[in-house]
């Protein structure tokens, strides 16, 4: 028997996990495939919850579906009601001695070279299991990223825009300069510092679009009114360094992650060269103390690397 007064209906945790899981992949096919089920079943699971909200969350674009605003408003309460629920099972596990818990992290290889054995040193005995990736992708792509991370490490150029996203949050860590690097026979080899009309005629070795490192060398042709003439673009430090060494170009790399003990490393004066780490999370995922002891091993890994930089940086 129901009383006279209406009752707003409930809407289920599980098709909230769904709808995120859509908003965070895009389109059904890629949510049946992370969840296990079928495309049809994550349609029904959508449509239940489209009427359990009283809204439609999805319309037609072209062949496929997007969210509706409400939708996309739902999925942010979404987030909270996860990460509250994440926050609870959390908590519980603080009263059986935590933090423990596996962590997924995604780092890009250079940052994971950098900071990765610190920090598995420091939670080896915590309880905490962590699982690394290393993730080659432009800060663009975080947010997908958080779809199957729970930690993201990323790193854009200092004038870039921060992540303008809400559904994630973002802790800085470090900011690491970026210089020249030139082979030992190399005229500039042996000069502390460098400007950018002086590589105006350079041949050089960079990274593919959408990275720090590009970012930098835009900057560069916009101060000479020079497109860089580009030989070869990798994502690998290892193999752009040996190609330096060997004399086929100048390149562009972050100070620490310098490591051929032949290359002359020239400071970039002139323009700002930079690039920033971050962590990137879901909103209020670090109540999780498993999480939480991962973000602060990664801290002290950054404080680490800088403080053996010295005063200079190098």
């Amino acid at each position: 028997m129901t009383s006279g007064t209406d009752v707003e209906p409930s809407m289920s945790v599980d098709r909230l996990r769904v709808l995120r899981e859509f908003a965070d992949r895009g389109t059904i096919a890629a949510v049946a495939a992370a969840l296990s089920m079928t495309p049809s079943a994550v349609s029904q699971q959508l449509k239940v919850l489209a009427m359990e909200a009283g809204v439609a969350l999805l319309e037609r674009d072209g062949r496929r579906v997007r969210l509706t605003d409400a939708g996309r408003a739902l999925v942010v309460r979404a987030d909270e009601v996860l990460a509250a629920l994440d926050r609870a099972v959390a908590e519980m596990a603080h009263y059986r001695g935590s933090p423990r818990g596996r962590v997924r992290v995604a780092v890009f290889p250079s940052g994971g070279a950098l900071l990765l054995p610190a920090v598995l040193s420091a939670l080896a005995d915590s309880g905490v299991d962590l699982v690394a990736s290393d993730v080659d992708l432009p800060p663009s792509e975080v947010s997908r990223l958080l779809a199957d991370y729970d930690v993201v490490l990323t790193h854009r150029d200092e004038r870039a825009a921060p992540i303008a996203d809400p559904r994630v949050t973002v802790h800085l860590l470090m900011r690491e300069p970026i210089d020249v690097v030139v082979a030992p026979t190399h005229r500039l080899a042996g000069r502390t510092a460098v400007t950018p009309e002086e590589l105006a005629d350079e041949t050089w070795l960079s990274v593919r679009g959408g990275f720090p490192i590009d970012d930098v060398q835009r900057s560069i042709a916009t101060l000479t009114g020079v497109q860089p003439r580009i030989a070869q673009r990798l994502n690998d430090f290892r193999v752009i360094e040996n190609l330096v060494a060997s004399g086929y170009g100048v390149a562009l790399m972050p100070r620490y992650s310098v490591a051929h003990p032949e290359l002359s490393v020239l400071l970039l004066t002139g323009v700002r060269a930079a690039r920033l780490f971050e962590l990137a999370i879901r909103p209020r995922a670090e109540g999780s103390p498993a999480i939480a002891a991962v973000i602060a091993a990664f801290r002290n890994a950054a404080v680490g690397v800088t403080a053996e930089s010295g005063p200079n940086g190098r």
